[in-house]
């Protein structure tokens, strides 16, 4: 039998609980039925669906909405149980049986989304076996790494300070430590090597070869999510390297509109709010911004998981009655986060932290860790310990 054992390297998770999983994901499903159905797209194609915004994207729209799906993503399945493969292998597999009996249609497609072969074979399953066409496009794709598929060069990001070094506070949770990091500035080529792999190219590249293919309905809806975050992150994430990258996505929104325009298409950049993510966890400086962030969202009823912020967006926002823009035309759900008294209250707790409280009451902490163990199954509400093999888990179809 497998054991399933939480193990961290750093802010890492390296084991996963794969039941875990599971009972995780039809939990977020009881919450957005928890919530009723609402109007909303039917035929909806997710690149970067298997964990975090995409997960919670998917299921919020097939279970509040009653949409079929397709999911893109790079996940790695089970080997022997010292390796048993990644969470989003799971997950899809999880969403794929809980939707088969709502009689949904949940394709997977478990490969490199950055590849031209991959949005081919996608291409074909909307024309043959999807109904021809789909009526929203999510792009929520998380990547370290990206290869051009015109070039064939492998690009690399980097989570960097543009400029000037950053220095502050930072979280290990494998050694529940707290720390001073230094964070140290791009250079130009890690800037542009970031905005290839996490900017809009790929959206772009995505939209166009549907758009040629012809398997966008009239009105078809395309979202992208960004993060812009408040002056409490912007040293290290707005007028970073990752900042950069969601500026390219703001620009590419402007040309996939022109593509649309003939089909009355759009383009919508989402502005998300901070969440528990893989990624969140790995972002200098920002486990410290979510402890005490969170502390002050909680007690003011605002916090949000990845699935509450998703379907709040969707079925409020973008096909309900409560959408919130900016300027720049940005869908704006991060209001909460951003509210000028959360923010103050925000920052002067962390003004208070250091090694001796970041982990108690004071803040968050103990929230943000059941979030970020949940996310590889471990720590779920409702779960319960069951014996399964090594075979049983390899036997899992996605």
């Amino acid at each position: 039998m497998v054991e399933f054992e939480q193990k961290l390297r750093g802010n890492i998770a390296v084991s996963v609980n794969p039941l875990g999983r599971k009972q995780q994901v039809l939990n977020h499903i009881d919450h957005v039925k928890s919530k009723g159905t609402f109007e909303g797209p039917k035929k909806v194609l997710i690149i970067g669906a298997s964990s975090s915004y995409g997960l919670a994207t998917r299921i919020s729209l097939a279970f509040g909405a009653g949409a079929d799906t397709i999911g893109v993503s790079y996940e790695k399945g089970p080997k022997s149980e010292r390796n048993l493969g990644t969470a989003g292998w799971y997950n899809n597999i999880a969403f794929k049986e809980a939707a088969g009996k709502e009689g949904l249609i949940a394709k997977n497609f478990v490969q490199d989304a950055f590849s031209t072969e991959t949005k081919q074979e996608v291409i074909d399953y909307i024309k043959n076996e999807f109904g021809g066409k789909v009526d929203l496009v999510v792009y929520s794709l998380a990547s370290g790494r990206r290869t051009d598929p015109e070039t064939g060069e492998t690009y690399t990001s980097s989570i960097k300070a543009i400029g000037e070094p950053v220095v502050g506070p930072n979280i290990n949770m494998q050694k529940e430590d707290y720390y001073t990091e230094t964070l140290e500035p791009a250079t130009e080529q890690e800037i542009e090597d970031t905005i290839k792999v996490m900017g809009g190219e790929d959206w772009e590249l995505w939209l166009k070869a549907l758009k040629e293919a012809d398997v966008l309905t009239e009105g078809v809806l395309t979202t992208n999510y960004s993060y812009l975050g408040s002056e409490l992150n912007h040293p290290y994430y707005g007028h970073g390297t990752l900042g950069r990258a969601k500026a390219d996505c703001d620009e590419k929104a402007d040309t996939i509109n022109e593509l649309l325009a003939d089909i009355n298409g759009k383009a919508q950049i989402v502005v998300a709010t901070a969440v528990t993510t893989k990624a969140s966890s790995v972002i200098p400086f920002f486990p410290v911004y979510c402890i005490g962030l969170y502390k002050v969202m909680s007690e003011k009823g605002t916090h949000e998981t990845p699935i509450m912020h998703m379907d709040r967006i969707y079925r409020d926002m973008i096909y309900g009655d409560k959408p919130e823009y900016d300027e720049e035309g940005r869908l704006r759900p991060d209001s909460w986060e951003l509210d000028s008294d959360t923010q103050a209250q925000t920052k002067a707790l962390i003004g208070e932290l250091n090694e001796e409280n970041f982990n108690t009451d004071l803040t968050a902490y103990a929230l943000f860790y059941k979030e970020f163990s949940n996310l590889s199954g471990f720590m779920v509400d409702g779960f319960v310990e069951k014996e399964v093999t090594i075979d049983e888990l390899k036997a899992m179809e996605y």
